[in-house]
């Protein structure tokens, strides 16, 4: 999984991961944001999602300590970063900055 999640976030496209579980509530929440923000830019980025108790690894790697966290990558490197919900409009802004 580590590999190929290496492979996803050294693009070019700006890749928008969410680091969530399935037991919190707000993850339930961020479901249709990112299905919304989705639809709103389409290719403009990618948007995978990560099960911290699943991926513990990779939870580790990117210090994830608290559901849902949102980290922004583009080229591997972290644009941007934030835990709890946040809107589509906003995700739009941030997302919209680091695509060109």
């Amino acid at each position: 999984m580590k590999t190929k999640f290496l492979e996803i976030i050294n693009s070019e496209t700006p890749t928008l991961v969410d680091f969530y579980a399935t037991w919190c509530g707000p993850y339930k929440t961020m479901r249709p944001i990112l299905k919304e923000l989705k639809a709103n830019i389409g290719d403009q980025v990618k948007i995978i999602k990560i099960d911290v108790d699943k991926n513990q690894e990779l939870a580790n790697i990117y210090k994830i300590k608290g559901v849902p966290t949102l980290i922004l990558f583009k080229k591997e490197e972290i644009k941007w970063r934030q835990s709890g919900v946040i809107s589509a409009k906003n995700l739009e802004q941030i997302v919209m900055q680091y695509s060109n």
